[in-house]
């Protein structure tokens, strides 16, 4: 009998304790921290990770994650600075660092970083302009940050990093920066062509020089592109037009540019007005005179000569006395 109410005693005592044990136990995981209310007050103190002895009936344990947490905030559609609508959406990576104040000071922490993530996006996208948004976000990222850590502070939340994940833009503004796009490609391939032009004519010209003091090089040339033409087995051989000819219409170009510009020779200064002449009557026709060629080649004949004087008659009044 005594046998049996020790071994019943015991039994008792094993149950009791380990009754006491699933009421006062816990076991709190490493990515974990404890928060004991005892009768509804909360501890101070912050149990850590392991196994936890509580009051049994009196405590009670509250499990707090502080894992970092990747929250996505839904995109927000709103209008930029610059007057241009967008839908914008982001990510907030966040931990807990006080968990006293992120179960006591807040209801539920995750809905109150997420609806304060979303405010501060939709304000930080009415302050930017388009271009910030696409090209230059970390600015941005920093701003939204900031933005969001202000009220985190009094809930025990630290903000770890912000950052924009998608901006999303009307098909019009899609046409009109693949527009803006295309003309700067453009203009820089018009640059690089004409860059390329130009180094070209720089060494066209030296090679030109080169040939210019050795006429032969020319030659060899044109008989060289002779022969580059006549390989491709074309029935038509096309020659070049002579460098000579060319540079000869060039030289007498150059002499009739130099005459038009030469100034015209001063006139003369005007004579006084006199009288005018009566018109003169034309009572003879004129003869026209042989050509002088036909007159040099046929001198005139010799004129006639004197005919001899007549001897006076004798007895007469001009007779001299005998």
């Amino acid at each position: 009998m005594i046998v049996d109410a020790v071994l019943g005693a015991i039994g008792g005592l094993a149950a009791l304790g380990a009754a006491w044990a699933a009421l006062s136990l816990r076991v709190v995981q490493q990515f974990q921290r404890g928060v004991v209310f005892r009768f509804g007050k909360v501890r101070e103190q912050v149990r850590e990770p392991g196994l936890v002895a509580l009051v049994p009936v009196a405590d009670r344990l509250r499990r707090v994650n502080v894992q970092i947490v990747t929250l996505p905030i839904p995109a927000q559609e709103g209008i930029t600075r610059d007057n241009v609508t967008v839908r914008v959406d982001a990510v907030v990576y966040f931990r807990v660092e006080d968990p006293v104040k992120a179960i006591v000071n807040v209801q539920d922490y995750n809905f109150a970083i997420s609806q304060v993530a979303q405010t501060s996006l939709r304000s930080i996208i009415g302050k930017s302009e388009l271009d910030d948004l696409l090209a230059n976000r970390e600015p941005i990222n920093q701003g939204l940050e900031l933005m969001i850590d202000s009220p985190a502070l009094g809930w025990g939340i630290q903000i770890d990093r912000v950052e924009i994940k998608d901006v999303a833009l009307p098909e019009s503004m899609k046409r009109s920066m693949s527009r803006q796009a295309e003309a700067e490609r453009e203009r820089r391939a018009r640059i690089i062509t004409a860059d390329g032009e130009y180094q070209a004519s720089a060494r066209l010209s030296e090679a030109a020089a080169v040939m210019s003091s050795t006429p032969a090089a020319l030659q060899l040339r044109l008989l060289q592109t002779v022969v580059e033409v006549a390989a491709e087995k074309n029935s038509t051989l096309v020659l070049p037009f002579p460098v000579e000819l060319l540079r000869f219409l060039d030289s007498a170009a150059d002499v009739q540019r130099q005459e038009l510009k030469r100034p015209a020779p001063e006139q003369a200064a005007p004579e006084p007005e006199s009288e005018p002449e009566p018109p003169q009557v034309r009572g003879v026709e004129q003869l026209e005179l042989p050509p002088l060629e036909e007159l040099l080649d046929h001198p005139p004949a010799d004129p006639p000569r004197d005919p001899p004087p007549v001897p006076p008659e004798r007895g007469g009044p001009e007779a001299g006395p005998a």
